[in-house]
Parts: C-alpha cells; sequence; structure tokens
C-alpha cells in the first residue's frame, strides 16, 4: 500500500484467487465520515454525467488492469505519478485532473509510459520528479527521465528508442547473470558471486543495462517525449563470513526524498509541480547492517553512510533523521540532507556572509528505543508508525532456562498449532519529539564539552544547527506553531557556533564570521559575550580577531562606545598591532579616544614605521585640533608618497554610510589646506580601484557642499588630473565628453567663473597630458580680434580649444555638447571651424572664416590646406576671395591683403598656364601682374 500527499489517493497491489490487482482508492475519506458508497471504474473510463455527480460522496475505486503482475509500487511526492514495477518493465501512470463540469473534477490515471529493462525483476522502485531508483536484491539504478524536444515526424522513433550503450543491448547482462548461463544446471551447488561496483554520473551509463521507452499515450500536440540518463549504479556483494555464506543479505528500503525551497507552503491536495520549487533530491537504499544516502540533485555523490549496530528490518528518512527498525530496537540517526540543500538553495552559503555546517559531517545516533518483534515502519508529519508482532517463542523463550535452548524450534512449532496463542500484531504512533525541545537538549549536552574537548562541543552544536535548519526548510514551516521558536533557535545555534569558533582554535576559525552574521549579533553584544571584564591575562584565538577585522572593516552603521573601542584596541595591540591604523579608520571606532590610540601606534611606529601609519597619526592630531603634531606627521613624507598612501587605507579620506561615499575631517582639511594632495589622492584611490568614478563625483560635491547639478572646480581639478593619468578608453571618453567638454562649454555659455583658482594652467595641461593639444595659430589670430568680455573666462576657452585641437575627443560625439556655443562671438567661430576641420570639411570652415573673420582665412588655410586638401587653395579660397573683393571694392582691406598672400602662394604652386586660367577676367592687369611674372620666373629660377 501506498500514499500520495499530491492527489491524496491510496494505491495498493492486492491479491485475491491467486489474481494480482492493481487499485487505487480515490475520495477514500468519506469513508470514514461514515459513507459506505463506493463506486468500481477501470482506469481512463469516461464518466456520465448523471453517474459522476454521485462521485462527489463515494469513495471510488479504480482498477489499473497490467500484462503482468505488479511487483512494486510508488508514488510521485510532488505531482502524483504512479510507478508500478513488473518483471522486465516499470508502467507509469500520470495523474489526470478530469473536469467532469463547474462543480466536479475527478482524478483519474492515464498510462503514459513503460519503461523496459531487460533481466530486471524489481524489488522495490521509487518515483519522484521524474527520478526513478530501482533496486534488486543487490543492485541499485537511477535513472531520471528528461524531456526532449522531438519534430512531429519523428515522434514515433523517439518513443521507442534505446537509451542504453549499444553494447548492452547485445546481451552484455545476460552473459553475466548466472540464471541465463548455459551450465546453470550443472551449477547448481555452486555460487556466482558478481564483483561490487559504484558508477556515479556519466560513468553509470556503462552498468549495460538496456532500457527502452514506450509511449502509450495517445498523440496530441502536448504529448511529451522523453529520454532516459543514467544517474547512479552500484552493485553490491552478498556478506561472505568463515561460517558460511549469508543468504539474507538483500537490499530494504529504498526512497526517494524531495527537499523543497525554504518557506515556500505546500497545499496537500491538487498539488502541482509549480507550487513547490524542488531544490535537492535524495536518495536511500540501505542493506541489513549498512545504510546509504546519495544526493542526486546537481551532481550525484555519496553524503552519508550509516553503520547499524545490529541487523536491520526497515528505515525511512526523513528530512531530520532516519528512522530505523531492527530485530528489537527503534534507531534515529542525524541525516545530512538540509546541509546540502542550503547550498543548493543559497549561493552565499560558504561565504563570509553565511555558513552552514559540512555535508561530510559524521552522523550521530540520536535515540535508541525497545520495542519486541518491530516489522514495518512509516513517518508522518512528527508521528513514527510502528507495526510490529511479538511471537509467543519469543517470549516464552526468555523464561526458559539455557539448557532449554536446543528445543526451542520444537517448542516454537507446537505453540503455533494453537489458536489461542497466535502471535499478536500490534501498532504504535509515536510522537517524536519537537525540533526545538531535541534542539535544547543538545546545547545542554554541549556544554559538558565545552572546556574538554573542543570537536566534539562544535559537532553536537552543528547538529543542533541542523536540525533546527531543516526545520525551516520544511513546506509547511509558514504555517508551523513553532515558527518564531524555531527562528530565535535558528539565530541562537548561529551564536553559539560563531563563539565555539572564536573561543576555541579550530582549523576553521573563519566561521566565526559568517555565523556571527546570521546570529544577528551587533558587535558590541559579541564583545560582552568573549571578553571578560578586568582580566588582563586573557588571551583571544584567531577565530575573534578574524570575525573582528571584517566587522570593522565593514562600512558599518555600528558605533563601539569608548570603553568597547578602547578594548578593540587593546585586543589588536597585542594580536596584531599591523593593522591597528586600519582599526583606527573603521566607521564603528569613532568613539575611541584619540590620545589612547595616539600612544599604541607610537608603540607600532617604533617596531614598524610606514606611511599609513603616519597619516592615521595625523588623522587623529586633527581629531584633538593638534595642528602641530598634524603638520609635523605630514611633513615626514613628499607629498605623492602621502598619496599613494592614501591607497593604503581610503577610509582616511572616504567613508560609506548606507552606501553613499562621505568625507571625512581628514578631507576636508586638506580641502582647506592642501587641495592638490587630495585630488592627487583620490586620482591615486580611481586607479587603485578603491573609489568609483561617480562615486568621487559624489565625494567632490558633499566636500565642497555643491547642489547635486552644479560642478564645482575641484571636482573638474580631479577630472583633468584623472586624464593625464588614466589608460581606460571608456573611462578616457566619459571624462571628455560628459565631464569635462560638457563643463566648459557650460561655464563659457553661461558665463560662469568657477569659484576657486584651478590647480593647473592651460598650459600646464597641455605639456602634462596627450589629450590637451597644442592650439592652432589660425585660432589665436581669431581670438585676438575678440572683445575683452572672453578674457574673464580665458582658462575655460583656452581648455576647450586645446582639446577639440588634440585627436583623443570624437568630434561627431562632441557636437550636441558644443551646441550651446553659437556663433555669435569669436569663441563659437572657433569652435565650429574646428569642429568642421576635423570633420574633413574644409570649404565650409573657410566659408565661416571668410565671412566673420577674413584676416584668419589665409592662416587658417596655411596650417590647414596641405597634402591631399591643398587644391582648396585655387579652387576655393582664390575664387571666393576674388568674388568677395569684386564686392566690396577697397573698401576691405583685409580681403585685398589676403588675397595677395593667396595669389603669392598658388603661384608659386601652379604653373603658368593653369593659373592664368585660374585669374579674373574682370580683374585689373596691375594688381595680378607681379604674380604672373613671379610665376613666370619660378620656372627659370629652378
Amino acid at each position: 500500500m501506498a500514499h500520495s500527499s499530491a492527489g491524496d489517493y491510496l494505491v495498493t497491489i492486492e491479491e485475491k484467487s491467486k489474481a494480482t490487482f492493481l487499485r487505487a482508492y480515490m475520495n477514500w475519506r468519506c469513508m470514514s465520515a461514515g459513507s459506505s458508497r463506493v463506486c468500481v471504474r477501470m482506469v481512463g473510463h469516461k464518466m456520465e454525467e448523471s453517474y459522476s455527480e454521485t462521485l462527489k460522496e463515494q469513495m471510488s475505486v479504480v482498477e489499473m488492469p497490467l500484462s503482468d503482475p505488479p511487483l512494486c509500487i510508488s508514488c510521485c511526492p510532488v505531482n502524483g505519478d504512479l510507478l508500478v514495477g513488473c518483471k522486465n518493465k516499470l508502467v507509469m501512470f500520470c495523474l489526470k485532473y478530469r473536469v467532469i463540469n463547474q462543480n466536479l473534477t475527478v482524478l483519474d490515471f492515464e498510462r503514459s509510459l513503460i519503461l523496459h529493462i531487460d533481466n530486471l525483476i524489481p524489488a522495490e522502485v521509487a518515483f519522484c520528479a521524474r527520478h526513478i531508483a530501482i533496486t534488486t536484491e543487490l543492485d541499485v539504478l537511477i535513472l531520471k527521465l528528461e524531456l526532449v524536444q522531438q519534430s512531429a515526424d519523428r515522434t514515433e522513433q523517439c518513443s521507442q528508442g534505446v537509451s542504453a550503450p549499444e553494447k548492452a543491448v547485445d546481451g552484455g547482462v545476460k552473459d553475466e547473470s548466472p540464471s541465463t548461463h548455459p551450465l546453470q544446471l550443472e551449477l547448481d551447488e555452486f555460487i556466482i558471486c558478481q564483483k561490487p561496483v559504484e558508477l556515479l554520473g556519466e560513468e553509470s551509463k556503462l552498468c549495460e543495462i538496456p532500457i527502452t521507452l514506450e509511449s502509450t499515450e495517445l498523440p496530441t500536440e502536448d504529448t511529451k517525449h522523453f529520454q532516459v540518463q543514467y544517474l547512479l549504479f552500484r552493485r553490491f556483494a552478498p556478506d561472505q563470513s568463515p561460517f558460511g555464506f549469508c543468504e539474507e543479505t538483500k537490499l530494504h528500503s529504498l526512497q526517494l526524498l524531495p527537499v523543497y525551497q525554504t518557506g515556500i507552503s505546500a497545499t496537500a491536495y491538487e498539488e502541482t509541480e509549480n507550487k513547490r520549487k524542488l531544490l535537492s533530491l535524495f536518495c536511500f537504499f540501505s542493506l541489513p547492517h549498512v545504510g546509504y544516502l546519495y544526493s542526486i540533485g546537481k551532481s550525484v555523490e555519496l553524503i552519508s553512510t550509516y553503520q547499524y549496530s545490529e541487523k536491520s528490518e526497515q528505515a525511512v528518512l526523513t528530512p531530520q533523521f532516519l528512522h530505523v527498525i531492527t530485530s528489537q530496537n527503534l534507531q534515529c540517526f542525524t541525516v545530512r540532507c538540509s546541509a546540502a540543500a542550503a547550498r543548493g538553495e543559497d549561493p552565499y552559503i560558504d561565504t563570509t556572509v553565511k555558513a552552514c555546517p559540512p555535508v561530510t559531517l559524521d552522523v550521530c545516533t540520536l535515540r535508541m528505543q525497545l520495542f519486541i518483534g518491530p516489522r514495518a515502519i512509516c513517518h508522518f508529519k512528527n508521528h513514527i508508525i510502528l507495526l510490529t508482532k511479538a511471537d509467543t517463542e519469543d517470549i516464552t523463550e526468555r523464561r526458559k532456562p539455557t539448557r532449554r535452548m536446543l528445543s526451542r524450534r520444537a517448542d516454537s512449532i507446537k505453540s503455533r498449532t494453537n489458536s489461542e496463542s497466535e502471535p499478536g500484531w500490534n501498532l504504535y504512533i509515536i510522537n517524536t519529539v519537537s525540533t526545538i525541545q531535541l534542539y535544547r537538549e543538545m546545547v545542554d549536552y554541549s556544554r559538558t564539552y565545552e572546556n574538554v574537548k573542543t570537536e566534539s562541543c562544535i559537532h553536537l552544536l552543528s547538529e543542533a544547527h541542523l536540525l533546527v535548519r531543516a526545520a525551516i526548510m520544511d513546506p509547511y514551516f509558514l504555517k508551523s506553531d513553532e515558527k518564531e521558536d524555531l527562528l530565535r533557535a535558528f539565530r541562537e545555534s548561529c551564536a553559539f557556533l560563531g563563539d565555539c569558533y572564536s573561543r576555541f582554535d579550530t582549523k576553521d576559525y573563519h566561521l566565526a564570521l559568517p555565523y556571527y552574521r546570521m546570529s544577528g549579533l551587533s558587535m558590541t553584544e559579541v564583545l560582552k559575550r568573549l571578553v571578560s571584564e578586568g582580566d588582563e591575562m586573557q588571551t583571544y584565538e584567531r577565530g575573534f580577531i578574524f570575525y573582528l577585522t571584517h566587522s570593522l572593516n565593514e562600512d558599518s552603521n555600528e558605533e563601539l562606545s569608548k570603553e568597547s573601542g578602547n578594548k578593540v584596541l587593546q585586543i589588536f595591540y597585542l594580536t596584531d598591532p599591523v593593522q591597528l591604523p586600519d582599526i583606527l579608520c573603521s566607521p564603528s571606532m569613532r568613539n575611541v579616544c584619540p590620545l589612547t590610540a595616539l600612544k599604541y601606534l607610537q608603540k607600532v611606529e617604533k617596531m614598524m614605521p610606514s606611511v599609513v601609519l603616519t597619516l592615521t597619526k595625523a588623522f587623529l592630531a586633527l581629531k584633538m585640533g593638534d595642528l602641530t603634531m598634524y603638520e609635523h606627521e605630514m611633513d615626514s613624507y613628499k607629498e605623492t608618497t602621502l598619496a599613494c598612501g592614501f591607497v593604503g587605507q581610503p577610509r582616511l579620506l572616504q567613508q560609506r554610510k548606507e552606501g553613499i561615499v562621505m568625507p571625512t575631517e581628514f578631507a576636508v582639511h586638506l580641502k582647506e589646506m592642501q587641495p592638490g594632495l587630495l585630488v592627487a589622492a583620490t586620482v591615486a584611490l580611481h586607479e587603485n580601484s578603491k573609489i568609483e568614478l561617480e562615486e568621487a563625483d559624489t565625494f567632490f560635491k558633499m566636500l565642497c557642499n555643491s547642489s547635486e547639478n552644479t560642478i564645482p572646480q575641484l571636482l573638474v581639478d580631479f577630472w583633468e588630473a584623472l586624464l593625464v593619468v588614466s589608460s581606460q578608453e571608456e573611462i578616457l571618453q566619459e571624462l571628455l565628453l560628459l565631464k569635462v567638454t560638457s563643463q566648459y562649454v557650460w561655464r563659457i555659455s553661461r558665463k560662469q567663473l568657477p569659484e576657486t583658482k584651478p590647480l593647473k594652467t592651460t598650459e600646464d595641461l597641455i605639456n602634462s597630458c596627450s589629450h590637451f593639444g597644442l592650439i592652432v595659430p589660425w585660432v589665436t589670430s581669431i581670438m585676438s580680434v575678440g572683445c575683452s568680455s572672453d578674457k574673464d573666462y580665458h582658462e575655460d576657452i583656452t581648455r576647450l580649444q586645446s582639446l577639440l585641437c588634440s585627436q583623443s575627443i570624437n568630434i561627431a560625439s562632441a557636437l550636441p555638447f558644443l551646441e550651446p556655443l553659437t556663433e555669435a562671438d569669436n569663441v563659437g567661430l572657433t569652435i565650429r571651424v574646428l569642429c568642421n576641420t576635423r570633420l574633413g570639411k574644409y570649404e565650409e570652415a573657410i566659408d565661416q572664416l571668410l565671412r566673420r573673420c577674413p584676416d584668419a582665412a589665409v592662416f587658417y588655410a596655411q596650417h590647414e590646406l596641405k597634402g591631399d586638401n591643398q587644391a582648396l587653395w585655387w579652387n576655393k579660397l582664390l575664387p571666393e576671395l576674388c568674388k568677395r573683393t569684386r564686392l566690396t571694392g577697397n573698401d576691405c582691406p583685409v580681403l585685398i591683403s589676403s588675397l595677395k598672400e593667396t595669389l603669392s602662394i598658388v603661384a608659386m604652386e601652379l604653373e603658368l598656364r593653369d593659373f592664368l586660367s585660374l585669374l579674373p577676367e574682370d580683374g585689373t592687369a596691375a594688381f595680378f601682374l607681379p604674380h604672373l611674372l613671379h610665376c613666370s620666373q619660378k620656372k627659370l629660377l629652378t
């Protein structure tokens, strides 16, 4: 008999008149409510409307016909599907919810898949989430049915495909099996033992057990097609001893145990696969004296091996315990399912954030209870149901003297002939101890080992932790009455484990940190637990120092009191004095006494001086208001060395609060007194990945009390300094366009002066940074004609022009940022002409210059019209100058001067005939004659 919580049905293998039946009982709970009406139907039988209305109030018995007698059954706890084991095959029935009408849904089954397995007679099967486990007397095989994407024309081929290796189909298993050996009749007196083997994962295909899939569903668009994946094969050998061969060695208690996502509630009825997320799956099976627990989730591995004190009859696995019955005992062992599932659920397990006891932790025997003749066991929630059979011979023989032992067999036969003394069956329902109570007992017991056996104490507390963790991972946890107590116990167990790894000298001392974090304890509370008041001789282990170091190096909002801070200083001075500068820069140590801290630092400096230590002393001097000491410390090193020193301890300048970078008192002081050092230090921090670009922007804005949309000059100084040293292309383009160029344009267009004097001039930047180019002469020529108002913004103007004169900036991307600068003044003109030149639009640039500043046209042409662009001298510039001079006459001496200069250059470059063809026919001969003579004499001179 088996029960499925998904669908709430019972399925049985029944024998009557030497015939075996497979039946499922639906709606069976109405029998206990007093109704005696029963409906018997076949699988897939179509129910009419009038007939089905009565199904609400009566139990349905569903017959499932099979071609071979059923040997074993298993229900999938996830979706309620049924797997039936027969000789040489497994039959899968899918649970269906058939909607009869709006008010009635009836459960039914559909035979969907047959797995043909040659030469295999299953003793037990287990079925869960398309995973199948099969045992014979000494073999275990675990499979997974994988969905495959199959086209319509290959559907039939898939349903008949063989998923085992080809050599298996050729009869490899048959040759090994004693029952099919040709000389079997002659070898009846021999026992053939096959070699034990364990094959995991892909290797399990080598087991040479061929499996053929046969789909029995009616083909539809939604028909699922499967293929078989082998997960595990294990073969055991019978126990042998000097006293003979033990024929009772066989596997039993096969079970697949699912573990679901923590805290996801599940309904007992109409449960589907989507309502609960399956995290991990475990498989248990047992020999008479040894049990095996495997994890078969993402990988297949043996988690635990259980050694029984005597021969076992049956075992049942739960997420928290393994319950085993022997001939006289009910034993309880710990399991590691929650430890494995926790790692599958949470990626932060085994980091500095979270921890969990290892899966490989040794198992423990928790309880052992005496019973007479246990025969069967099962588990439901917090109950163990135990079936026993107390044989009369067992009871009477215990009272007889030992000399009668030889006649035991005869007495047994005689007693069984008497109907009044037939053996009695007993059913026990045992309430398991509540998780909280057992947890308390284990914690109390662990205290006996606190000062004696370190590993024993940690082991017991780890068991208690896993016990609570398993209870929290139960799907019904959210509805549990013990929910708050379990959460409190979980945090408490984490605190106890944190204490162990802090107090004891263990190789896993680093686990103190994640366990304390999970406990929710503050640093102050941890210090109270571990630091004895007034004990100057107390020693501190590595785990405690590791916890303190990481906690203080985090950007925590917790501030230690003055007394606690001074105690922490003393602890680190005694255990790890090198860390004192880092510890003092922690936000949690704001309340520490600066004078006390300085005394410790001075002692450390004598042993191991460093620039970080010097900067920390200067920081403390500022906090005390001692500027003389501050200046003395800061003068100990050059400014470049000090800037690099801040990389060693960034929190001297900036600390994070709720994820936001905040400037320290040190940074505020440097802004006023040494802004260059502050900018250099921040650049060093950025280049060493200690601060992001956007974080630096926020840092300087907060430091200068600027609004969100206002850019302080100190931030622009930082951007410019970063351009000098940065080599990251993405950072450079962001700096050039979004930062520096935008700010220059904003200031120039709005006539906004920087609030402080820039740290570097344009000349400094041109000399030190390749992204700032030399300003071309024609730009200077244009600017010399400009109005005097531009002189106030000379630095920003020249910086922008210098950027555009270099090859670093992408002009096409920069055009939208340069839009505010119109052509209304000379600044706008230089920007437009520079952009057109960089884009290769020389003719547009010449037009703009001739229209706005003809003085600079020839300068522009001399600098830009070279090589391939030289033809523009006579094709563009000369005709334009002639046309404009003709229109203005002698009223524009600048045009005439530019025309003469252009004629001189063109006459040098062209042949006489070509030059003559370019001259206007309506021109004055006397004007052009000197240039013609010059052109004709050029050839004679050469």
